[in-house]
């Protein structure tokens, strides 16, 4: 790997990647569970854990999105374009998530609040599914022909191994959502949360190991670099942090089996960014035809500028993030108010 711009600009976009993954990931999956929360208090419940967060979450994506099109523009236009419908589904998804948490405490009617709760529940579940269905599509490759011309269809993107990572995603966001939540829970709930997660790690776990192989089968070209020292770093390390996940979760270690549920993300994310650089959308019309960090970027003098800006914008983000964090730490109860948006919860420090 050759530390130049180019290179720089494929990091830190991939540590967005990564920062929204392990963030609203947690949110998607809280949301998904929702679904099947036992009672109005239930539902409280998972709105409270993620209301006050679920915003500076997003903000990850948003400054993901904005260094891909700073850094790497015809990836972002032909991208977005070869996705159009499925990135609509995903926002109108991501839409209606945002004003159920901020609308269904505002009326005191039961059928207001348990639409909005659907909106909640259905808001997460789609783009757990979109994001890895996009993932799928990116790996295997997508039809872009000379030029950077896209040459597909919104039914091509639904082929069975972009859907196959797109159970892979879902599973595992229901996985750290529940983790999440079992830390900001006490009580049956919390033990019910313990065994919710050990349910969704297996299917995780049994999902991404067909999806793996299925890999090997459709785009061979991924494992050009298994003799690098650094893919097999990553990949022990990530076998470290799906081991870690039950064995923390079934020995009551909150804290470490989240830290382990987002490690595993991280290190999914970095092993599958190494295996395609310098490629960032593989063509499947012929690899000649791939947008890399070199084909695709801006000029020198923007990556540049873009990159002093970045270093003072990213620290910035995080220690927000980490902030909040410190601030809304804890379990939540139903009790005393939350606000409007999320119900009658405060949280327990």
């Amino acid at each position: 790997m050759h530390m130049d711009l180019n290179t720089i600009w494929f990091i830190l976009v991939g540590v967005l990647i990564i920062g929204y993954a392990v963030l609203d990931g947690f949110d998607l999956g809280v949301g998904v569970l929702s679904l099947f929360a036992r009672g109005r208090a239930e539902r409280d419940l998972h709105a409270a854990a993620i209301g006050p967060v679920w915003d500076g979450n997003e903000v990850w994506l948003l400054t993901g999105g904005g260094a891909l099109f700073a850094a790497f523009p015809p990836v972002y236009a032909t991208v977005f374009s070869g996705f159009y419908l499925a990135l609509m589904l995903l926002l109108l998804a991501l839409i209606a998530r945002a004003v159920s948490l901020e609308f269904r405490g505002l009326v005191a009617s039961e059928r207001w609040t348990r639409a909005w709760d659907w909106a909640f529940g259905l808001g997460s579940l789609l783009p757990a599914i979109l994001f890895g269905v996009a993932v799928g599509n990116v790996l295997h490759g997508v039809p872009v022909g000379p030029g950077f011309a896209w040459q597909g269809s919104f039914l091509g993107l639904l082929n069975p191994y972009a859907i196959l990572v797109g159970l892979v995603s879902a599973s595992f966001f229901v996985m750290h959502g529940a983790l999440f939540l079992r830390m900001k829970t006490e009580g049956e709930l919390a033990r019910r949360l313990g065994r919710i997660a050990l349910g969704a790690y297996g299917a995780f776990l049994l999902l991404y190991v067909v999806a793996t192989a299925a890999t090997v089968r459709v785009s061979p070209f991924l494992f050009q670099k298994t003799s690098s020292p650094l893919f097999w770093a990553l990949a022990a390390l990530l076998a470290v942090a799906l081991a870690a996940v039950p064995i923390a979760t079934r020995a009551g270690k909150r804290g470490l089996a989240f830290t382990a549920s987002s490690a595993t993300i991280a290190l999914m994310i970095l092993v599958a960014a190494l295996s395609a650089y310098p490629v960032l959308v593989p063509s499947s019309l012929g690899l000649e035809n791939s947008l890399t960090i070199y084909n695709a970027s801006s000029t020198p003098r923007t990556l540049a500028t873009m990159l002093v800006i970045a270093l003072a914008g990213v620290p910035i983000v995080l220690g927000y993030t980490i902030w909040i964090y410190r601030i809304f730490k804890g379990p939540v109860r139903v009790g005393d108010g939350y606000s409007a948006g999320a119900g009658a919860v405060r949280r327990v420090a």
